[in-house]
């Protein structure tokens, strides 16, 4: 909702208005402070918009979740790099319902810049072998379940890798 550098501005200004408060001996009023530039801290490294937009995706709500996106109005100047990496990877999960072309550029994007957990980047790849697979790339969707299957530390997605190797089998 605010831009980065007004984050940080108004996290160092409580921060410094907290540690006045411990100057002054209103032990209370610094905690709370302290506390409140933490929160601002936290929330530079994870936009408030992107955060319900993953709630409104966990809901299934893909026009819930595309309106979410769309109140961040310059992902370049408002987002860090890995935020910029979910902001893509949530377009391409919406544009996946539509339009493959556009959901591929989205998911190569989100790749490109990288996203901070591993079943994340292994779920973006997934995806992308998916599409690669329905434009009949075979090379292309192979490399990138392959690598979705080393990013798969838990197992969480090897049916669905295991699936989708069968179906590149038929094709």
């Amino acid at each position: 909702m605010f831009p980065k550098i007004i984050k940080l501005i108004l996290a160092l200004t409580t921060l410094l208005i907290g540690c006045y408060e411990f100057y002054e001996n209103y032990i209370g009023n610094g905690i709370f402070l302290t506390l409140l530039s933490g929160i601002m801290v936290l929330l530079y490294f994870k936009n408030e918009m992107i955060f319900l937009a993953f709630l409104r995706l966990r809901k299934q709500d893909f026009s819930g979740t595309e309106r979410w996106l769309n109140k961040i109005k310059n992902p370049k100047s408002s987002l860090v790099r890995k935020q910029q990496g979910y902001f893509y990877y949530l377009h391409g999960i919406i544009q996946s319902q539509n339009n493959l072309t556009i959901a591929e550029k989205h998911f190569k994007k989100a790749i490109q810049l990288g996203l901070s957990m591993k079943h994340d980047m292994a779920m973006a790849k997934m995806s992308l072998a998916g599409i690669m697979m329905q434009k009949r790339r075979k090379r292309e969707a192979t490399l990138l379940l392959a690598e979705a299957k080393k990013l798969d530390k838990h197992g969480m997605l090897t049916d669905q890798v295991k699936m989708m190797q069968q179906q590149m089998k038929r094709i």
